[in-house]
């Protein structure tokens, strides 16, 4: 790893800009964007995904390694990324900062606690949740209703056993009421983080966020249990983004970390904005498949912070889409041209849903070792038959070499003349249903939605608040265009079930929550904490 400070100078960042966390990582100080704020922005591209599959896509890693790439090929260009959750990490997932010559470094920090600032995120959220519970307990002033809590706690680990708890028991513990724990990354709290403009910014979205109902069913919030400055406090430095490095060298801003299905699946509008100010291109990642990282990305991030992406970047592998086509994880490997053939509906439903927002799609397959030359040729060729332009990327064995084919792609692709095309799916004055069965219908392909009574309920306040003006933030299993995770390949005329929806007015969005996702995970049978383990010289092993 080089000195942070020499990958900042780099980038034009001069050294009084930062707030070092040690020689490899960094906080940018907002004296930084004083400096570049009128300075005209770079090209921002996303880099999106089909669905997840067991096998695994490379969706980070292909950012990183097109970064790599971009800059090898004389572009200059920034990374920025969302910063990895340890409920994952320790989870089924692993960690999320690339790998083999596509990472960012040091991978073990970023990867676990960092700088702190999702620790950050979990201590003001739980600082809000007791502030909540004192109320009650010192005679309740705001006549909450302890059953309309809306206002959870949480941790960022996965912790299935937390998802509905009870509090209060015991003499002199406060009022008993069921409540639970969310994962921290599906706190409103990182929304806002990933939202807002600055700081100032940041305590206006807290103080509306949404806590819960008094008995007369009106909405009560932050700022009126007194909690905002507090929280603020807690997040002056959260809310600053963080510098790292690829390792080639390239620079990378990591900040916030929502995940895409149960939360909006983007990195800080802060932080790229910074690098939309450092480079020529941002490449810049929204989490799980398309249908919901970039849709969420497109409608809910850009919308909100008036940004307009130049190019989507599609990552693709010919294991995930056998799988699409009914392989087993554990035949990926063997050749299967009528899986591949079937599978490849997922990849074109992807194209003609990015294509719906006006921006043009780039195909970046992932190369595996094993890959034939068939299968790469039949992806080609689909691509074709769509007039997308498509790469081959080996960034995970090479480096920046190996994603040169991908970088020149990209470029051919932001050379063309800009028509100004990119427009969110929905409308803002559209009501909430109106927006839900827009997506069910225009990304899913789903032909109904089916409204819980619960979601009924929440629709109903939502009509009598006035809050139809809200964007729509879908809580939907990844794995699937449906919210039925084996219903793979491109399904088409399901019902979607909402079950509710929950209000998360600082962040501008209602949640809707469908099928069987849940904002708390569970651990996997074997926990990828059990091949963690520190060597003789004291570095971390095991992390995936």
């Amino acid at each position: 790893m080089r000195l942070i400070t020499e990958v900042a100078a780099e980038a034009g960042i001069d050294g009084q800009h930062l707030e070092l966390y040690g020689k490899y990582k960094s906080k940018l100080s907002p004296s930084l964007w004083e400096e570049l704020k009128n300075k005209p922005n770079g090209k921002l591209v996303l880099v999106t995904a089909v669905n997840p599959t067991p096998a695994g896509e490379g969706k980070t890693l292909t950012t990183i390694g097109l970064a790599q790439a971009m800059n090898a090929a004389g572009v200059k260009t920034v990374a920025a990324l969302r910063e990895p959750s340890l409920g994952p990490c320790l989870g089924m997932k692993g960690g999320a900062t690339g790998g083999g010559k596509a990472q960012i470094v040091p991978a073990d920090e970023i990867n676990l606690h960092f700088t702190g600032d999702i620790h950050a995120v979990t201590t003001a959220h739980n600082l809000l949740s007791a502030m909540i519970d004192n109320h009650i307990f010192h005679g309740n002033a705001l006549d909450l209703d302890p059953q309309r809590i809306m206002w959870k706690r949480v941790m960022d680990m996965n912790d299935r056993s937390l998802r509905s708890i009870v509090t209060g028991l015991g003499d002199g513990n406060g009022a008993v009421r069921e409540s639970g724990f969310q994962i921290t990354t599906a706190s409103e709290i990182m929304a806002v983080l990933c939202l807002c403009d600055n700081l100032a910014d940041l305590q206006k979205r807290l103080s509306r966020m949404l806590v819960g109902y008094n008995r007369q069913g009106e909405p009560v919030t932050a700022k009126e249990i007194g909690a905002v400055e507090a929280m603020t406090a807690l997040l002056k430095e959260a809310v600053k983004p963080n510098l790292v490095q690829t390792l080639e060298g390239t620079p990378v801003i990591v900040h916030g970390g929502p995940f895409a299905n149960i939360a909006h699946g983007c990195s800080s509008v802060i932080g790229t904005r910074y690098a939309l100010k450092l480079a020529e291109v941002v490449v810049t990642e929204a989490g799980f498949g398309a249908d919901l990282g970039a849709e969420k990305f497109m409608d809910i991030k850009c919308r909100q912070a008036g940004l307009a992406p130049a190019a989507a970047v599609l990552v693709v592998t010919a294991k995930s889409l056998k799988y699409n086509g009914g392989v087993r994880k554990d035949e990926l490997y063997a050749a299967n041209r009528a899986a591949l053939l079937a599978g490849l509906s997922n990849m074109e439903r992807h194209i003609e849903n990015l294509g719906k927002f006006g921006v043009p799609v780039l195909v970046a397959i992932n190369h595996f070792e094993g890959d034939s030359a068939a299968e790469i040729d039949e992806i080609r060729e689909a691509c074709r038959r769509l007039g997308v332009p498509a790469a081959v990327s080996k960034v995970w064995a090479q480096g920046s070499a190996g994603g040169l084919e991908l970088a020149e792609a990209l470029q051919k692709l932001l050379e063309q003349e800009d028509t100004g095309g990119f427009a969110p799916l929905y409308e803002d004055n559209a009501d909430i249903p109106a927006k839900i069965h827009t997506l069910v219908r225009e990304i899913y392909r789903g032909a109904e939605v089916a409204f819980s009574q619960a979601a009924k309920r929440s629709l109903a306040v939502i009509e009598r608040l006035g809050l139809n003006g809200l964007q729509v933030c879908m809580a939907k299993t990844p794995y699937s265009f449906s919210d039925q995770p084996r219903l793979l390949g491109a399904p088409q005329g399901f019902t979607l079930g909402v079950r509710d929806i929950t209000l998360s007015l600082g962040a501008g969005f209602a949640v809707v929550i469908t099928g069987n996702i849940v904002t708390m995970p569970g651990l996997p049978a074997r926990p990828a904490a059990e091949g963690l383990h520190l060597d003789e010289d004291g570095e971390l092993q095991g992390l995936l």
